[in-house]
């Protein structure tokens, strides 16, 4: 008969190997499970910041791209509103042209003559159709007389006396000024009053005048009680 006792080191025995290698691989499929959960969520973690970092660097993009836009149509509307500033600049003495022509005829002249008469109104008809046309394409013609004095867009040839004006008030105008739309295309050249009354002193000085007479009256009732 075979001999069937078993050897303990045989690899196929049941009672054999090493004592504890049946326990370790329940400690080893516990541990798995474990470490897997902590790669995923580090995955996780990364790819909710690239999708952040992506979401942000794609807002900055729009808000870029909204910026270029309207800075390109900002830049198209001042080049179509301003085209024209070079031509308008060089027109307008022209306009300066018919106006001179009109006020170098004397009055009595034109009273007298018919023909020259209707050659002056002519001329002045041409010059508004003219300052139309310039209107119409966004050239503004500044007249300010009477007006106070703005640096920005008139420009002072010589300043004159005058008591009856607020200084800085332009009491003539020498050549009329252009803008087109906000912009400055020629200053006006103007006469600048000096010297006169600032806003309010003239009431002030009433009042005060008015006191003193006031004052004065009581007193002189007085000299003539005790004469």
């Amino acid at each position: 008969m075979a001999d069937e006792t078993t050897n303990p080191n045989d690899p196929g025995s049941k009672e054999g190997g090493t004592p504890g290698s049946e326990t370790k691989a329940p400690f080893q499929a516990a541990a798995e499970p474990g470490q897997e959960a902590d790669r995923l969520a580090a995955e996780v973690d990364l790819l909710q910041g690239q999708i952040a970092d992506l979401t942000d660097r794609l807002l900055r993009a729009h808000a870029e791209m909204d910026n270029i836009r309207k800075r390109a149509e900002r830049e198209r509307e001042e080049t179509a509103k301003y085209a024209i500033t070079k031509f308008a600049r060089d027109v307008v003495t022209v306009a300066d042209n018919f106006e001179r022509a009109i006020q170098a005829v004397p009055g009595e002249a034109v009273e007298e003559s018919s023909a020259l008469k209707s050659l002056v109104d002519g001329v002045s008809m041409t010059e508004r159709e003219f300052i139309n046309v310039l209107e119409r394409n966004g050239v503004k013609r500044v007249n300010p007389k009477g007006e106070p004095f703005n640096p920005h867009q008139h420009q002072a040839m010589m300043e004159m006396q005058n008591a009856e004006v607020p200084p800085g008030t332009i009491l003539d105008v020498f050549q009329c000024g252009y803008v087109i739309d906000d912009r400055v295309l020629r200053p006006a050249m103007v006469v600048v009053a000096k010297g006169g009354p600032k806003a309010g002193k003239s009431e002030t000085s009433a009042g005060a005048d008015g006191t003193a007479q006031a004052s004065d009256g009581p007193r002189s009732g007085d000299d003539t009680d005790a004469s």
